[in-house]
């Protein structure tokens, strides 16, 4: 679990890198400075760690390229204590950086491999989310609902609306829809009936799968 000065030094010129491309953010950045990316991947690809790309992990699944971690961050408004559903843990990298801003994250990945091997590693680097699941990401976490914010790190071709129902009055869902490329989508609670929605641009993620069983 080593992190060296040369790899704190590439993290920091990735920071700043991220800030150029338009993050203002600085919890966001200072959460994407303290955690070790190289170390989610695959020590063979460790130069990849620090340029601002995804990368591919296991199960057919990626790591996020971090300005993307850090755009999704950034709209989410993350404040320390919120309750945060994230759809997709993946390496762990996002799930990271939301208890790096003192979010209560409760995360679902869908590959049981992946979401093996990503639970006994976050533990391992400290990273504790309240609640990690095994599962159905468009079926949400009702038991644990309603959540201040949930996120979504996958490209999903709607948006399930489960996840609109588990989302607090107030509370943001930042996702990625559509086929390929995704636009990133922002909606927000505003009544118990009513969302607004927003729209951010094109982004590509890996999709979203529905377990059909």
């Amino acid at each position: 679990m080593e992190d060296s000065y040369r790899q704190q030094g590439k993290r920091k010129l990735l920071v700043e890198l991220i800030r150029e491309k338009g993050i203002k953010d600085e919890k966001v950045l200072n959460a994407i400075n303290s955690i070790p990316r190289h170390l989610f991947m695959d020590s063979s690809f460790e130069d990849h760690a620090y340029q601002d790309k995804a990368f591919p992990i296991a199960a057919g699944q990626t790591i996020s390229q971090p300005f993307t971690v850090a755009f999704q961050t950034e709209l989410l408004q993350v404040k320390p204590g919120d309750l945060i559903l994230e759809v997709g843990t993946g390496s762990g990298y996002q799930a990271a950086v939301l208890c790096e801003l003192g979010a209560k994250v409760y995360t679902i990945e869908r590959q049981q491999k992946l979401y093996k091997k990503t639970r006994n590693f976050l533990e391992q680097l400290g990273y504790r989310p309240k609640f990690m699941s095994f599962g159905d990401g468009y079926k949400g976490l009702p038991e644990y609902a309603p959540f201040d914010k949930i996120i979504v790190t996958a490209g999903a071709p709607f948006i399930p609306k489960p996840l609109l129902s588990q989302l607090k009055v107030g509370g943001r869902l930042v996702i990625p829809v559509g086929e390929d490329p995704q636009i990133m989508t922002l909606l927000t609670r505003t009544t118990p009936t009513k969302f607004q929605k927003e729209t951010f641009g094109e982004f590509r993620f890996v999709p979203l799968l529905e377990d059909k069983n």
